[in-house]
């Protein structure tokens, strides 16, 4: 039995029962607030809170969902920063862990958004020859914004992956 299998199963169920609330505001809120749908905000609450990481099948229970949507869940949250899949040698299946660095991660996932929205509106700005004034000046505000998010956002990450760090593990 794998570490993660042991931790979870010492953990009981209970825990995510007694975390109910908290996982229900976490779909709701940061779900929300982070474009993520609700599962994907339930589903970082049950990772932020587990005290060991969890397999697809946990989660699948945990969330009550299909494999399926769990699955795409966890790539959501990956995609976003947040969790890892993690492979313990001499387990069969990869597990689920919410990152130490999370909120850098988050940022990290921010930054390279707009870096890629910056790419496009230069790319934009170089072929609009022929475009009336007005778009071309669209163009440059994009190009103005998006150039300032990057500025910004690298500032921040800088700043914030500076400060010491208040988590345990």
């Amino acid at each position: 039995m794998s570490r993660a299998a042991d931790d979870s199963e010492a953990a009981d169920d209970g825990e995510v029962a007694d975390n109910s609330q908290l996982i229900e505001d976490f779909g709701l809120r940061i779900g929300r607030a982070m474009g993520w749908p609700p599962m994907a905000g339930r589903l970082a609450g049950i990772l932020m809170l587990s005290p060991a990481p969890m397999t697809l099948s946990e989660l699948q229970v945990a969330l009550g969902a299909s494999k399926g949507s769990a699955s795409e869940m966890t790539r959501v949250l990956m995609a976003n920063g947040t969790v890892d899949r993690v492979k313990v040698p001499g387990v069969r299946q990869s597990v689920y862990e919410w990152r130490d660095d999370a909120w850098s991660g988050c940022l990290q996932h921010q930054l390279d958004q707009n870096r890629q929205l910056l790419e496009l509106a230069e790319t934009a700005q170089e072929s609009a020859g022929r475009l009336p004034p007005v778009q071309r000046a669209r163009l440059r505000d994009m190009g103005t914004y998006y150039g300032f998010m990057v500025r910004q956002l690298q500032r921040l990450l800088d700043e914030y992956q500076g400060q010491p760090r208040t988590g345990e593990r």
